[in-house]
């Protein structure tokens, strides 16, 4: 027979071994069984890993279901709220007062750091009335959480300040977190006057002002006080080189890096991110290719470097090499980045093999990757496999029906998008002035007027949202593709606000898509009163003129642009055959294929004539 002890400690090595929900389940059965669920010992790591590997309100029960918890279980159920919500938390404190369980400092200790996830300024207090009845005032520990929490939730310092001052005892940590909290604020002269007077001033001491003065951007009072240092830890070096880095100052960051004694992966990241930030992907890969050791984070400030700076083709290289390499499993950051590159590139075939990717290695359908598979496989023009995903996604956010909306808009699936919109409202997610502009766009492609207009109402007068120059655009661009370029007009002069040169350009391609000359002056015009250099304008400007036969307004337009000097960037799009990416300029006459690619352009315009020709 296994005596109770024995038992216990085969309990407690069970619980620290768990690793699953199931084998979690298990033990919390043999636990039952063998009566062990009020042990003062089983108990506590029970609703600790209840709460980790299955879910709060599980911990909870179990919590519940116990009849004499002592105060090491409430307290584990109290710091199990943490960053999750601190009603429930007070609850459970609540709950120990009625019983007459007497608290102890790590019951205020938890109960403080689940009120600072949320900034419950009057729940924490009511409890700093309760540490000072119970006689913790007179504890360093909890009076130095009392501390940080008014630091971090007070708005401002003078609750801090007062306990940091009635505090019969300080140790370097109260110190520490006035200097932090300080600076926090934006009050450096005061953090750096009270970091003079620290009797004893610990390595954090000297790390905390550092790394707070670089965060804030004052490098050369960082600096200062990183040269007074009497020794420095890798803490001290990144904080430096991340604060240049941040500012722009590659060259500073450098010096910084190359003066280290001992560089860490987080240090050749760190300057990786900052030669990305400025352009410089050649260093960028200097410093990567030369790492002793990369990590994952590693691997995605390359790739997102590259995405940033739009070189995608790149990217997906450098994804290659991370899983040829082996030594470091891309994660959902990863994932995120390469899959933007594969949007913005077009490649479908990449696109799908990070889909299956997902699947083979079991990653969760959290709320960005959903939408950065949708966002792929729209842009991609896969709008089923869109679908897929988004009717996958166990939890979805505005984000995701704006990007499914616009995917159905851009994709032809107009009426399809404006379904998905009412869907959402059934459902009861509210919308944002973000999905109006998708869902106006799909009425736009579609050339829904009446469905543009009800939206666009309903936008301003049920949801209160306030029409910014983006939802403007929309409607006259709907008006005026749907050849309303009057009521267009109209519109433009019953807005709230003044419109830009994009209102009078998109009124002006309606023009010439429609053939209307007669407004073609006061248009033209209002365009060149605010954008009178702007290229593409002026090139919209030639066209329309040529098109309806003012060839002296078309000739003075391209006569402006000579003159200053300005160039038309034209148009650039690329697609992926295979392993090679082909980029093409409008009119491009520089690819080794163009007799074949002009040969199917010139068939596709056939066929397409005689489509129109015959309907």
């Amino acid at each position: 027979m296994i005596h109770k002890p024995k038992r216990r400690l085969r309990m407690l090595k069970l619980l620290q071994n768990c690793k699953t929900i199931r084998e979690l389940k298990q033990t919390h059965l043999q636990i039952l069984m063998h009566g062990l669920h009020e042990s003062d010992f089983v108990l506590p790591k029970l609703i600790t890993l209840a709460s980790e590997l299955v879910s709060l309100d599980y911990a909870v029960r179990i919590f519940r279901n116990s009849q004499y918890p002592n105060v090491i279980s409430y307290n584990t159920m109290i710091k199990c709220f943490v960053g999750k919500t601190h009603q429930g938390a007070l609850r459970v404190y609540d709950q120990m007062k009625a019983l007459a369980i007497l608290p102890n400092s790590f019951t205020f200790t938890f109960l403080l750091r689940c009120f600072e996830s949320f900034e419950a300024l009057g729940d924490g207090r009511v409890i700093h009335g309760d540490i000072v009845k119970l006689g913790f005032g007179s504890s360093v520990f909890v009076q130095n959480t009392l501390l940080d929490f008014y630091a971090k939730c007070g708005g401002n310092l003078d609750s801090a300040c007062r306990v940091f001052e009635e505090m019969p005892e300080r140790d370097v940590v109260s110190w520490n977190s006035m200097i932090s909290g300080y600076l926090a604020h934006g009050e450096v002269e005061f953090a750096i006057g009270l970091f003079d007077l620290m009797p004893e001033r610990s390595m954090v001491s000297w790390n905390s002002v550092v790394s707070g003065l670089s965060k804030a951007g004052n490098m050369e009072l960082a600096r200062s006080v990183f040269e007074r240092m009497p020794e420095r830890n890798e803490v001290s070096w990144n904080s430096m080189i991340s604060g240049y880095v941040s500012l722009g100052d590659i060259e500073s960051a450098q010096c910084i890096f190359d003066q280290m004694p001992k560089r860490t992966v987080v240090s050749w990241t760190a300057m990786i991110s900052g030669y990305t930030m400025i352009g410089d992907l050649e260093s960028a890969r200097n410093v990567f290719d030369q790492m002793p050791f990369k990590n994952v984070v590693s691997w995605n400030a390359m790739i997102a470097g590259y995405v940033h700076n739009h070189e995608f083709d790149r990217a997906l290289y450098v994804f290659h090499q991370m899983l040829i390499d082996g030594k470091c499993r891309p994660d959902q950051t990863t994932l995120l980045s390469v899959l933007s590159a594969c949007s913005h590139m077009g490649s479908l075939e990449h696109g799908k093999w990070i889909d299956s990717y997902t699947k083979r290695n079991n990653f969760d359908l959290s709320i960005p990757l959903g939408n950065a598979l949708i966002d792929m496989f729209a842009k991609c023009g896969d709008i089923e496999n869109a679908k897929a995903v988004f009717d996958k996604m166990a939890k979805t956010c505005v984000i995701t029906w704006t990007t499914m909306i616009l995917g159905l808009a851009v994709n032809g699936q107009c009426k399809e998008a404006l379904a998905l919109f009412g869907r959402m409202h059934v459902e009861g997610i509210k919308p944002d002035d973000v999905i109006f502009i998708a869902v106006l766009s799909a009425c736009t492609h579609g050339g829904l007027v009446e469905e543009g207009e009800r939206v666009f109402d309903q936008m301003v007068h049920k949801f209160g949202i306030v029409p910014r120059i983006e939802h403007y655009g929309c409607m006259v661009d709907l008006l005026g593709r749907a050849g309303k370029l009057e009521e267009a007009v109209r519109f433009i002069k019953g807005m709230h606000l003044e419109p830009n040169a994009v209102i009078w350009a998109t009124l002006l391609g309606s023009c010439k898509i429609h053939g209307n000359g007669d407004m073609l002056e006061s248009v033209t015009r209002k365009i060149m009163e605010l954008e009178p250099s702007n290229p593409n304008y002026l090139t919209l400007i030639s066209n329309l003129s040529a098109s309806i036969g003012q060839w002296r307004d078309a000739l003075i337009s391209r006569v402006a642009m000579r003159q200053q000097g300005m160039e038309k960037v034209p148009g650039c799009s690329s697609i992926q055959v295979g392993d090679k990416v082909h980029e093409f300029l409008a009119r491009d006459t520089s690819h080794e294929e163009r007799k074949e690619i002009y040969w199917a352009l010139s068939c596709l315009n056939g066929h397409l004539k005689a489509v129109c020709d015959g309907s």
